[in-house]
């Protein structure tokens, strides 16, 4: 395959990042490598946003370049697709910049993936939309090389399956969280964009409303826009019900979504009323037992 990429040799860790060292054949090389030849992940889950953040790595590459080399593997089309690096690209494309370092490695589909997914997982805020398509792509990826990880403990424990295994990797407290965030690519877009703006909560939306049809959630959205309302923990439980017992229907959601929360109730007494009825050496505490005990015979005396 033909390229325009620039190559750089590279010794050792220590100069990974740095031009004109000798090496082996066999050694990874950073490559300057033009952004026109730099093509997006296939299905990449994660996105590149123009924001600030975005702003200020912009302003660093243009200050100093891209400091650490994006990871790209060679297509079969010509150019590379980037394995890692997408957000220094396109600070590269706002930086002005023509080219942008990476390092060069040939990676089956399934290598690709784990490495695009762990790369990006460093970032410090990642949507739980990202999580939950990434943690899917790694899942499928970590079954298909095997279904199990090659990590084992010193008393022979079983290999852990793949979603302890991305659980473990990313930080997760269990394979549950992975599942729950895998869950969340069953959801219609409008109500995932719901939970990125945490407005639906991830276990809520995961736990009741992934199970609908999309159908069913495609209603759902329709009649919470209608209501101008978020559903509560409680009314998703009710609408999952329904759909499990084949009598969900538009009216039934309509209905679920109308019922409003009892206002709680709250009574307050003014210390200088209560004052009068008990002697001044009685304290509040002592005041509050009155009360409820008093309550108790007047309750009693009126079932």
């Amino acid at each position: 395959m033909k390229s325009s990429a620039r190559k750089i040799q590279v010794s050792g860790f220590n100069d990974l990042f740095q031009a004109g060292a000798d090496v082996g054949p066999d050694a990874e090389r950073i490559q300057e490598v033009p952004l026109t030849e730099l093509h997006p992940f296939k299905d990449h889950p994660f996105q590149v946003r123009d924001d600030e953040a975005m702003r200020k790595t912009a302003e660093s590459i243009a200050r100093s370049g891209v400091l650490s080399p994006g990871i790209v593997r060679p297509r079969p089309e010509g150019g590379y697709e980037i394995v890692a690096g997408h957000r220094r690209k396109r600070g590269s494309e706002l930086a002005g910049r023509d080219t942008m370092p990476v390092l060069v490695r040939n990676l089956d589909d399934d290598e690709a993936v784990i490495v695009m997914v762990d790369s990006n997982l460093q970032r410090e805020k990642i949507l739980p939309s990202e999580k939950a398509f990434a943690y899917k792509m790694k899942v499928d990826a970590l079954k298909h090389q095997g279904a199990r990880h090659d990590r084992t403990s010193a008393r022979g424990v079983p290999k852990l399956q793949a979603r302890e295994q991305v659980a473990l990797d990313a930080g997760e407290k269990s394979h549950m969280a992975v599942t729950r965030y895998i869950s969340l690519t069953k959801l219609i877009p409008p109500l995932l964009a719901l939970v990125d703006e945490d407005k639906l909560a991830v276990s809520a939306a995961a736990d009741y409303i992934s199970i609908l049809t999309e159908q069913e959630q495609t209603d759902f959205i329709s009649v919470m826009n209608k209501l101008d309302v978020i559903p509560t923990k409680s009314q998703m439980a009710k609408i999952k019900q329904y759909s499990k017992d084949g009598t969900l229907t538009v009216a039934v959601m309509d209905a679920v979504l109308s019922e409003q929360k009892p206002a709680p109730v709250q009574v307050t007494l003014k210390k200088e009323r209560l004052e009068q009825y008990f002697p001044a050496t009685y304290s509040t505490r002592q005041m509050e037992e009155v009360i409820f005990s008093l309550l108790e015979t007047w309750s009693d005396q009126h079932k």
